[in-house]
């Protein structure tokens, strides 16, 4: 199948895009979330009774979305991430990433998941001959105890979770494991995690915990912390630059490791400045900050009838909208906001 799209009017005259905000940060990685809704219940994302669902009638249909990755593509926006909730949840996934792979511009497409759901995606997706450039997989703990204690699931274990990263691997698919270390939770499963890496080429990285939604009521364990723990057990951590990332995370090696660990320190450290990414929620409203209330509603446009020009002027009105520093801690001086809103109604 061919790329969908390229525009003529913008992409068939051979001219070059690039989005870029305010303070001149190129935008070329969005963040697409499909759905809402989650198979597990992790204590830092929602409450246990769980959150009230968005009706189906107002998420965006996988053709509305593709309209908009279509422009965002003609805009400049290079690599997409598919996110939820859990976006495996959510029937024609991989018809869906399919499509988006084919949208002409469109570099790389990756997907995040919990890897519940990710043995029959990948029976579909092989069918269907579009495995993903790349997969993240939350994965807090290794211990079926604390596995369900994070994530809410009752005599659960990741077992399958491991035989689908190995599975990928076998495909060259590239894979990154995100774990949220929790204070009293699951500083014990760094090092289990971190062994992950010793002998399979993938990257483990340990994300400060965001004081979103019920995320607010737990304590993050910081980067240098958890670096610290790492060095403990393995030794020097050795700054890598061999990875090619769409986001945040900074690289280490460790002697005698064939995988690599990262760490995103959005909180202790930031990385504001290197920011290149838009996200669009699972209602279409594109938001240019995950700290950032701002944002303009896609879905408005596109259900009125509007046509590209007025989703590009749309999409060029968030960019620049873009704020410079989140506002989750004060490690850029601001003041610190509450944010009432959980990650997956946002898009993790």
């Amino acid at each position: 199948m061919g790329k969908i799209g390229g525009s003529k009017r913008l992409l068939h005259k051979g001219k070059s895009f690039v989005l870029e905000d305010s303070f001149g940060r190129v935008l070329d990685y969005l963040r697409v979330s499909v759905t809402d809704r989650c198979n597990l219940r992790c204590i830092y994302c929602m409450p246990p009774e769980g959150v009230p669902w968005k009706p189906h009638a107002d998420m965006l249909t996988f053709e509305e979305t593709l309209r908009i990755c279509r422009i965002m593509a003609e805009l400049g926006i290079r690599k997409i991430k598919i996110t939820g909730g859990e976006p495996l949840v959510r029937k024609g996934m991989a018809s869906f990433l399919r499509d988006v792979k084919n949208v002409c511009g469109i570099e790389k497409v990756t997907l995040t998941t919990n890897g519940l759901l990710l043995g029959a995606f990948l029976d579909e997706a092989e069918t269907l001959g579009c495995l993903p450039d790349g997969v993240n997989i939350s994965l807090d703990a290794l211990s079926p105890e604390r596995y369900s204690r994070i994530t809410g699931k009752e005599n659960s274990s990741p077992e399958e979770i491991l035989r689908n990263i190995d599975r990928l691997l076998g495909k060259q698919v590239w894979v990154k494991i995100n774990c949220v270390p929790i204070l009293g939770f699951n500083e014990e499963e760094i090092i289990p995690l971190v062994l992950l890496a010793k002998d399979r080429n993938i990257a483990v990285r340990f994300i400060e915990l965001m004081p979103l939604g019920a995320g607010a009521d737990y304590g993050p364990l910081s980067g240098a912390k958890t670096s610290g723990l790492v060095e403990k057990a393995f030794g020097p951590l050795t700054p890598f630059s061999g990875i090619e990332s769409n986001g945040p995370a900074l690289y280490y090696s460790l002697e005698g490791f064939t995988g690599k660990l990262g760490l995103i320190s959005a909180l202790s450290e930031g990385f504001c400045k290197t920011c290149n990414r838009l996200r669009l929620t699972s209602e279409g409203f594109l938001k240019p900050c995950l700290s950032s209330a701002q944002g303009y509603s896609l879905r408005d446009l596109l259900r009125k009838g509007s046509g590209d020009n007025e989703l590009i002027d749309a999409i060029k009105d968030v960019a620049a909208k873009k704020p410079q520093y989140h506002t989750f801690s004060q490690v850029y001086g601001g003041d610190v906001e509450k944010h009432s809103d959980g990650m997956s109604g946002i898009g993790g």
